[in-house]
């Protein structure tokens, strides 16, 4: 089933939409829930939990891509579960990649959702300007929260050129940001 099939399945409130959706994107929901939690039963939760909002916000919002929509869901319901289960304590290394970016976008006035929204799309200009290695490390670092180990072993290159890379497309992006008027430190 399309995703077009499913979205009109929500638009009618048919039930069938929520297996439709999870039989279709299940497993990439699940990647993106595990990698932040480490935890099979929360990122279980965190699938739900973002089915569920999908089918009160679908209706009243039409994603182009219920792909990358529920996997945004379900990315943020995993992140907001990780803070909940570890306030108070050291951050694992599953979210480590969260200090990287912390620290280069902590000043750029994202506090609201149109803030969120802007700085969203200046990244999403700025990943159109690299290269595509560049961009798909950057993607699967901070988006999919993959650790270093397992970009090197996809893309089939080092540890070492995994971080040259992201520190170098950090520094770019930070010149970027600085650029667009949007970073004033």
């Amino acid at each position: 089933m399309t995703d077009s099939e499913i979205i009109k399945l929500f638009l009618k409130r048919d039930g069938s939409a929520l297996a439709e959706a999870e039989k279709q994107y299940r497993d990439y929901c699940l990647y993106i829930a595990q990698n932040v939690l480490q935890d099979e039963r929360d990122a279980e939760e965190c699938l739900n939990d973002a089915l569920y909002a999908a089918w009160k916000s679908i209706p009243s919002q039409r994603p182009e891509n219920l792909k990358t929509y529920l996997g945004k869901l379900v990315r943020e319901f995993a992140v907001d579960r990780w803070r909940s289960n570890n306030a108070q304590k050291r951050r694992p290394r599953s979210l480590s990649s969260l200090d990287e970016l912390e620290e280069l976008i902590a000043d750029c006035g994202a506090d609201t959702a149109l803030g969120e929204i802007e700085l969203g799309q200046i990244i999403h200009d700025f990943l159109l300007t690299e290269g595509a290695t560049e961009r798909n490390v950057f993607i699967r670092r901070y988006w999919y929260y993959d650790p270093i180990d397992a970009i090197a072993e996809r893309y089939g290159i080092g540890r070492s050129k995994v971080k040259m890379i992201l520190k170098r497309v950090r520094e770019r992006l930070s010149a970027y940001l600085k650029r667009e008027g949007y970073n004033e430190y």
